[in-house]
């Protein structure tokens, strides 16, 4: 069973990228690794470009089909997830996300753009195949804080919905089983590449 966390925030202070490391990192406790990739995975012309040739797209899909489960995260801008997630996600198969476990994180600046995830980015993971997408956790700048040194603090309701979703997550998965290993450190330093 493999689980992706792909991240769809370029900044190195990511609220969006904390949800998923946050979620990434539980998911990987109880069901062995997650694998983790970004912007940053793929040239940027490629990604401008929608470079579907390319050799970095080629990976990208290599490596989005066999996830069993896609965490993917996102600043919303605008009242839409980001651009350069849209670039990215248009790298992939047509049907790349059909018969995977979705689950959608976002923040945003304030609750305002708490739908952006339900008339944004959930119509475009089910034009992938996505048919099993789990409610999503929005997140604003008040309820995720972040220390000098880009460390996330979550508010308790934030949190709360965090675990919900990974328990509903992990309830659709098999256990681990017990010789899986995981590095909880190597996950946490691609994820923070990530944001």
């Amino acid at each position: 069973m493999s689980i992706i966390a792909i991240a769809g925030s370029p900044s190195a202070r990511s609220r969006s990228n904390a949800l998923l490391r946050y979620a990434a990192q539980a998911l990987a406790r109880q069901h062995g690794a997650v694998d983790s990739l970004g912007l940053q995975d793929i040239c940027a012309e490629d990604l401008v470009q929608g470079n579907y040739a390319g050799q970095d797209a080629a990976r990208l899909r290599q490596r989005v089909a066999p996830a069993r489960v896609v965490l993917i995260a996102t600043p919303v801008y605008k009242a839409s997830f980001a651009g350069g997630l849209k670039a990215l996600l248009d790298l992939l198969d047509q049907t790349a996300l059909a018969g995977k476990i979705v689950l959608p994180l976002a923040s945003g600046g304030s609750a305002a753009h708490l739908l952006a995830l339900e008339y944004s980015l959930k119509p475009v993971l089910s034009a992938l195949g996505a048919r099993h997408i789990l409610a999503g956790v929005y997140a604003t700048e008040a309820q995720v804080r972040l220390d000098e040194a880009g460390q996330a603090q979550f508010d308790e309701s934030i949190r709360e919905r965090l675990d919900a979703a990974v328990t509903a997550v992990s309830l659709l998965l098999p256990a681990r089983e017990p010789h899986a290993s995981y590095d909880l450190g190597r996950l946490a330093s691609r994820l923070q590449l990530a944001v």
